[in-house]
């Protein structure tokens, strides 16, 4: 075969829709655009963190002036990928119900702005190498993920298909952080490092919640229906106000893990643990051998 033949034999296979891609997308129709998500996500910083990212802000007019602008921009582009996700993915909705979603969506802005502004609080106050807010807000891995949870789960609230993953998953890629646009997180919450954190989709965290590296909040097993799926049920832990969770520990299951708890690093956890508990390892036995004996 010549290079002509080649391409011209293959361009044809590959621009078929396939019975396997017909199922997996309405045909002819547009899809979700990633680079309009992440620009929406880049606005939406700067909406939310003014003179952090994007352009400057000097004076209070200064400020509302690049924050209306950018608050112009969003409405315009969120609604089209509203439209998107609901056209390929839930049989679609009219101009004014897209409209209406996306002004809810606004309207929930100040609410997620102010969540965002105690997760910072907890991280400054949890981690003794801060040295300002503003540290926080540049430079921490929990900043972009909880930027991309807390919009994602907003609109999941308001029934909008993939694009919340869409979003979660942008996170998950650059920073390592996996928290599921479902999950129900409250204020104050903390993740020290970051890197290998899993959240499940229907976790139910509280208030002053911190976590560090590798935790997983998992389910234990999964209930099926009569044609082998999954059942989308209640299936991750439910951590209540002021616990803590080091490094590495996985937490399985629908448990409660009761408020004021401390969980160390490397605990397994697939019972529910009382309030006030401090759950750690035993204590490593150590023993002195001489010429080799033991060994």
């Amino acid at each position: 075969m010549n290079r002509k033949e080649v391409l011209s034999r293959n361009v044809v296979l590959l621009s078929n829709i396939s019975d396997e891609e017909k199922k997996m997308r309405t045909e002819g129709d547009q899809l979700p655009s990633i680079d309009s998500v992440r620009h929406i996500i880049e606005l939406l910083k700067q909406i939310f963190f003014p003179g952090f990212f994007g352009s400057g802000v000097g004076s209070r007019e200064s400020r509302f002036y690049h924050v209306g602008i950018n608050m112009e921009k969003l409405i315009e582009e969120i609604e089209e990928q509203i439209s998107l996700s609901f056209s390929c993915f839930n049989g679609g909705k009219s101009d004014d119900e897209v409209e209406q979603i996306a002004l809810q969506f606004v309207n929930n802005l100040p609410e997620i702005k102010r969540m965002l502004y105690t997760d910072i609080e907890a991280m400054f106050k949890s981690d003794p190498a801060v040295t300002a807010y503003s540290e926080i807000i540049f430079c921490y891995p929990i900043m972009q993920a909880m930027v991309h949870y807390r919009v994602a789960h907003s609109l999941l609230k308001l029934k909008v298909p993939v694009l919340p993953r869409i979003i979660t998953e942008m996170a998950h890629s650059a920073t390592g952080i996996d928290i599921h646009p479902g999950a129900e997180i409250g204020e104050y919450f903390s993740i020290d490092h970051g890197t290998g954190v899993v959240i499940g989709e229907t976790c139910i965290i509280g208030n002053h919640v911190t976590l560090y590296q590798g935790v997983t909040l998992g389910a234990k097993k999964f209930t099926y229906n009569d044609s082998g799926q999954p059942v989308n049920t209640p299936r991750h832990p439910i951590i209540e106000d002021n616990v803590t969770i080091y490094s590495n520990s996985s937490i399985l299951g629908r448990i409660t893990i009761g408020h004021d708890t401390i969980v160390g690093g490397n605990i397994w956890l697939t019972e529910s643990v009382k309030p006030h508990s401090k759950i750690v390892q035993q204590r490593a036995v150590s023993e002195s051998f001489s010429d080799g004996a033991g060994v």
